[in-house]
């Protein structure tokens, strides 16, 4: 996360799509001259809700056609029109929902055609692998071969075998200037530092991915160098980290480093040219539960794989207690950054819900109730997660595990989860762009906020397979995809128009024109930290306009790994879940398809 300066700003803006003006008040367009339509770049399964969003055009009809012969297969009426906030424009939605496999254009009025629409079985698959390839692409300390990384190849750097304990993080067993090793590990975002706060909400839905979704997950090949090794390669991209935060923790008393950084931001070079001295910052009480909520997590998940990680799920599960131990008797100390470090802080001074988080896992590593007792002192009513805040990972992981819940218990946190889906769903079905997102919704990283309120919607629907917390959440994913005011998919390299400009270290300096594929651009954030930094005005102030294509944008063009894995595990779950398409399934709600598929 989170780099600013101009330093890094490139060269070249993308080129977009038109944005119309638009007043700064909300208020909504006059209709446009030619209606924009917008819809999921990379298609739908069959059995799935389809809808496409037609900005500027009040009411009329539609008809969609095979993109190979003309004919027309399905024909309808746009639903009302409706003014969505975060973007101040007039919308409708044509509701294509029973669409069959194929290619296809939409028309409105017989003249306009849109951009190609596909539905296919397994639509998302290779999205879900190039999500998970994009961590690949940010390890630490090893060198990108060509045989995986193709033309994105690139030497090792950052080899964190030497690095200094800070004066902010010294103890007795480790003063100021001591050396330890804690090598591997992901980059963080478009910076070349590790951060373990971060790291944990990222491990935690990659790790939910391979337990919800095992059959998925079990024999794809990513391509990486551990591909066919018997374990998944979720799983073995996933230890990459996992063998560095277990590095992170101080083994004379528990206690856990905020973070692995540089005194400063490297500059816009490639990782083998970036040589600052590195230093372990601060213990602080978050990193602690983080860890400890990961390694209870991760104890599990990997004790059916001791045979290929020996010993490595008992000293997990040691780490994690050493680490729940260090934060009960250290329960507030918060990260404050140092003068001399001038790098992501990632401070959170609330921790109650770090502590929930924590409690959860421990239980469900242990068995003990007392760890359920923590929870229930410190949980509060789950809430979207983000890095800031994972109460509701602890609420997910206790409903994925629900039958070892007393009963009493199971009953509240069956509530709250499906509580948690079901008012986002009924927001997306009231929004004018069927959509969970609300102005507040865009902060830095507004994707991975719509993808990890899919994320929760799935958790509802596993509870309780309702058909609208699939189709929202699945709204969630077309919206990443394309169905945008902007009219991009926010994965690079994943649609019809795609971020060609991110703020990622790797991706500006490697001479490439094309960025590293599979990474998720933080989309548009109306708050633009960084405008003095870029030369490229923003477009609008209006919350779904306010993202710029360019490198020197880390405000809204950053990519980071935390955004990232709730791609991952959205993708697989629309792939994993949706119901084969079946004869006389009506369309979802807001505009009806007045012919079904002929």
């Amino acid at each position: 996360m989170h780099t600013p300066s101009a330093l890094f700003c490139a060269v070249a803006l993308a080129l977009l799509p038109a944005i119309p003006a638009i007043a700064d008040d909300g208020a909504a367009d006059p209709p446009a001259a030619t209606p924009q339509v917008r819809f999921n770049q990379i298609g739908f399964h069959p059995g799935a809700s389809k809808l496409a969003v037609v900005e500027g055009r009040a009411a009329g009809r539609f008809d969609v056609i095979g993109e190979g012969d003309g004919q027309v297969v399905l024909e309808g009426e746009l639903g009302p029109a409706a003014v969505w906030r975060p973007a101040g424009r007039s919308a409708a939605i044509a509701d294509l929902s029973d669409l069959p496999a194929g290619r296809y254009r939409l028309r409105l009025d017989g003249s306009l055609r849109s951009d190609p629409l596909v539905v296919t079985a397994r639509p998302y698959a290779d999205l879900a692998d190039a999500a998970l390839k994009g961590f690949y692409f940010n390890r630490a300390g090893t060198a990108l071969e060509a045989a995986h990384a193709g033309r994105h190849a690139r030497a090792a750097g950052h080899p964190d075998t030497q690095v200094q304990v800070h004066a902010s993080a010294a103890s007795a067993a480790r003063p100021a200037g001591s050396v330890i090793s804690a090598p591997g590990g992901w980059y963080d975002a478009g910076d070349y530092n590790k951060y373990v706060v971060n790291s944990g909400i990222t491990l935690y839905t990659l790790l939910a991915a391979w337990e919800d979704f095992p059959e998925f997950f079990r024999a794809r090949d990513a391509g990486i160098p551990e591909s066919g090794n018997a374990v998944p390669d979720l799983l073995d991209e996933a230890w990459w980290n996992l063998r560095w935060m277990l590095e992170m923790q101080d083994p004379a008393d528990g206690g856990v480093y905020h973070k692995l950084t540089n005194l400063r931001f490297d500059g816009a070079v490639m990782p083998e040219a970036a040589r600052e001295p590195r230093y372990v910052v601060q213990k602080t009480t978050a990193a602690a539960l983080d860890l400890a909520a990961v390694m209870a997590m991760a104890a599990r998940v990997y004790a059916p794989y001791e045979a290929q990680y020996p010993g490595e799920p008992a000293r997990m599960r040691a780490v994690a207690k050493a680490a729940w131990a260090w934060a009960e008797a250290h329960p507030d100390v918060v990260y404050r950054q140092p003068g001399d470090v001038q790098t992501g802080a990632y401070g959170d001074a609330a921790l109650d819900d770090e502590f929930a988080w924590a409690a959860a896992e421990m239980f469900l590593l242990t068995g003990d109730e007392t760890y359920l007792e923590t929870f229930d002192r410190h949980a509060t009513t789950p809430v979207v997660p983000s890095w800031a805040q994972v109460g509701s990972l602890g609420w997910s992981s206790l409903a994925r595990h629900r039958e070892r819940l007393p009963e009493a218990m199971r009953a509240r946190i069956t509530r709250g989860v499906e509580g948690l889906a079901a008012r986002l769903a009924a927001i997306s079905q009231g929004s004018a762009w069927r959509v969970a997102m609300q102005e507040e919704d865009f902060v830095w990283g507004s994707s991975a906020q719509a993808l990890n309120q899919a994320l929760m919607l799935v958790q509802g629907y596993r509870l309780s397979p309702r058909r609208e917390y699939l189709d929202a959440a699945q709204s969630q994913l077309d919206y990443v995809l394309g169905r945008n005011p902007l009219g991009v998919s926010f994965v690079t390299g994943h649609g019809l128009r795609t971020p060609m400009h991110i703020h990622h270290r790797p991706s500006q300096a490697d001479g490439i024109s094309e960025p590293v594929p599979g990474l998720l651009s933080g989309g548009p954030n109306p708050r633009q930290q960084d405008a003095g930094d870029c030369p490229v005005p923003y477009p609008s102030a209006l919350p779904a306009l306010s993202w710029i294509d360019h490198a020197c944008s880390y405000a809204s063009n950053e990519i980071a790994i935390n955004w990232n894995a709730p791609l991952v595990y959205v993708a697989a779950a629309i792939e994993s879940l949706t119901p084969a398409a079946t004869a006389g399934a009506g369309p979802a709600d807001g505009g009806s398809a007045a012919g079904a598929a002929r």
